[in-house]
């Protein structure tokens, strides 16, 4: 992860901010590539629901991962153009597709909480920790654990 120090010698790590349904989920910067807006998908015949399709990204394939069906969420409202946060995993190009991307913002390690006991299983299961924010709780997205698809760690 990315960290720096402040003026207090504390240790920090930043996180591109994005939104899936009503839930707010933070990405560390060093494992993001890209932000981009998905273009021209294509489905794949007999992949894994969470697999939306895959799309050409400047001259790469992309696997789209739709984090809406990673989550049991409801589908989006048709029409409602998607973001996706570019990341590299086991050597292969994946975007993962968001409602909205937010910001970045720098968190400090000491502030981030463990996964609360009553965090819905859906959110707790992709999540390495939580941080408190002014009105909402923001949700450390563990990648890895997004991407493992093969072994299950999604599909329900």
């Amino acid at each position: 992860m990315t960290t720096t120090a402040n003026s207090s010698e504390q240790l920090a790590t930043e996180y591109v901010t994005v939104t899936v349904g009503d839930h707010l989920f933070g990405l560390p910067i060093s494992r993001v590539q890209d932000v981009f807006v998905p273009d021209r998908l294509t489905r794949v015949p007999l992949a894994p629901p969470e697999v939306a399709g895959i799309l050409n990204l400047r001259g790469r394939v992309v696997t789209s991962i739709d984090m809406r069906s990673c989550l049991d969420f409801a589908s989006s409202e048709p029409g409602t153009q998607a973001m996706a946060v570019g990341i590299e995993w086991r050597g292969e190009s994946y975007g993962l597709l968001v409602d909205s991307v937010g910001e970045v913002i720098a968190l400090h390690d000491s502030d981030c909480e463990g996964k609360p006991a009553n965090l819905d299983s859906r959110l707790s299961r992709v999540a390495d920790g939580v941080y408190r924010l002014e009105g909402q709780l923001l949700i450390v997205l563990n990648v890895d654990r997004v991407l493992d698809i093969k072994n299950g760690a999604i599909a329900a």
